[in-house]
């Protein structure tokens, strides 16, 4: 099986456009999504622009604040502290990477962990880890969707996430925990691999290097998500060998049009999520 990304995302968007419906009907406005994007970076206008047209397509506010690849630091900071205190912004992204002469980690943890839609905080990490509610990073929240969409049993399952990244290996492992499988996190000093990945039954791939999961990398009767996009002479490929392992996987995410897609939609979800939680997380 095929693991459709693009129309369970669509199915995802369209839950995410009633609730923001209900909610702009109860509080009189509509949630609201601040994008901020520092200098000219192609890929990151790209990524900010599809954002703001996923907004307008769940009726999401959309408030978007370019600024300049020069811009100081403390003019980057000060711009994130009067969106943390604009009530009509429920959440706030930052878009990566930033000019180097700024501190990305920095610029991201100024962010309220209220209004923090990207779950990269230190608060929503530590949420996270705790089991408390909060806001999850977008990209494993989408595998999340996926494979309950597609019907996959995590408890008692055995998981194997290859990447350890804050980003998505690390929360990813926590939300596979807290669907009580039994998680086994790989990364580059990881010890026999491949024969480590063979004892999973969900295989999840993030480290960036093109088709480095192989066949025999894979159980036959594993779901195997790809999270990987790497562009090549031939295109978007992911980090998995698609055409050695999809005949022998149960089911498995295409590249593109698999985990990519959910991204953006977990993204409008944790906007309304965060626009309806902002009052009882404030008052803890």
């Amino acid at each position: 099986m095929i693991i459709d990304g693009r129309s369970i995302a669509q199915r995802l968007r369209d839950r995410v456009k009633g609730e923001v419906e209900a909610f702009a009907a109860e509080r009189g406005r509509p949630p609201g999504l601040a994008t901020v994007l520092i200098g000219e970076d192609p890929a990151s206008a790209v990524y900010v622009a599809s954002k703001r047209k996923a907004c307008k397509e769940v009726g999401i506010e959309s408030f978007h604040r370019h600024l300049s690849a020069d811009v100081s630091r403390e003019e980057a900071l000060e711009l994130i502290d009067s969106l943390n205190a604009d009530e009509a912004v429920s959440g706030i992204l930052c878009q990566l990477p930033v000019p180097e002469h700024l501190d990305g980690a920095e610029l991201t943890g100024r962010i309220d962990p209220d209004k923090d839609v990207d779950g990269l905080t230190v608060v929503n990490a530590g949420r996270l880890a705790l089991g408390l509610e909060g806001l999850r990073p977008c990209t494993p929240s989408g595998v999340m969707v996926l494979l309950e969409e597609t019907g996959v049993e995590l408890s008692g399952a055995g998981a194997v996430v290859i990447g350890r990244s804050n980003l998505f290996g690390k929360p990813m492992a926590q939300l596979l925990l807290a669907a009580n499988a039994t998680v086994t996190m790989c990364h580059s000093r990881t010890r026999n691999l491949a024969e480590v990945a063979r004892t999973a039954d969900v295989l999840i791939a993030a480290v960036g290097r093109a088709r480095m999961v192989r066949a025999d990398w894979v159980k036959p009767g594993a779901v195997v998500i790809d999270v990987g996009v790497n562009r090549t002479g031939e295109g978007l490929v992911g980090d998995v060998d698609f055409d050695g392992v999809e005949p022998i996987a149960a089911g498995i995410t295409p590249v593109p049009g698999g985990v990519g897609p959910m991204t953006i939609a977990c993204l409008m979800a944790n906007t309304i999520q965060a626009a309806r939680m902002r009052p009882a997380i404030a008052r803890t």
